[in-house]
């Protein structure tokens, strides 16, 4: 885990491949997954006229647009934060509370407890049209922050990590980057005739990624606990 922080405060390249991969595996989680054939559709014009292909990219692009920027915003922010701890290694208060955010994080994958857009926002989500450029990237801007119960936990792990790095610039990067992770099957089903049929159903595989996924941000929490306890 140490390696990973040093890796986002030093390695920025190396860390941006690893949270795109750390997006793309979110999209394979059952909360996300099924939902790509789902906006494939709304994007490519389905139940209307069929759009063009070019059409049809432009679109999923602009909504690609509209879930980077979302996230990539929080992540700018999220760098910042970090400052306000002062040096993450060296402070208690903020292992602490990095320890208790992935041990919350990690139960929420685990479905111990589930978490859920607020149902005004989801709603309102769900009447945003999908047949102009405006209403296509607020589709995307909101469905980033509706992706729950799966999506929201890995996200808000991310950006627990990111406010180490203190830095605002790299914030917006590596939330940037994962995003573009995130939505990478959704591009690939967008420009090509056959992807959405190449696509394999979501079942337990998907569910098991879910479940690692917990595990993995308790190990994490548990790391920060024991560095707090090296501190005090």
């Amino acid at each position: 885990m140490e390696g990973l922080e040093s890796a986002l405060r030093n390695q920025p390249l190396a860390a941006s491949a690893a949270l795109f991969v750390a997006g793309l595996a979110t999209s394979f989680t059952p909360c996300v997954y099924p939902m790509i054939p789902i906006t494939a559709g709304i994007l490519g014009g389905g139940g209307t006229e069929r759009r063009s292909r070019g059409r049809t990219l432009s679109l999923t692009l602009v909504y690609v647009l509209g879930v980077a920027l979302v996230y990539s915003s929080l992540g700018l922010i999220a760098g910042l934060s970090g400052t306000l701890f002062g040096t993450v290694s060296s402070s208690p208060w903020a292992l602490f509370l990095m320890g208790n955010l992935l041990l919350v994080f990690g139960l929420a994958l685990l479905d111990v407890f589930t978490v859920a857009a607020p149902a005004r926002v989801a709603a309102w989500a769900g009447r945003i049209s999908g047949n102009s450029l405006a209403g296509v990237f607020a589709l995307g801007a909101t469905s980033g922050l509706v992706a729950a119960p799966c999506g929201a936990p890995a996200f808000a792990a991310v950006l627990t990590f990111v406010s180490t790095t203190g830095s605002a610039a790299l914030g917006f990067l590596y939330l940037f980057v994962f995003s573009v992770g995130l939505t990478a099957l959704l591009v690939i089903v967008g420009v090509s005739s056959g992807g959405l049929a190449a696509l394999p159903r979501s079942g337990r595989w998907t569910l098991a990624i879910k479940r690692f996924g917990g595990v993995v941000l308790i190990v994490m929490a548990e790391y920060y606990f024991v560095r707090m306890g090296g501190v005090l």
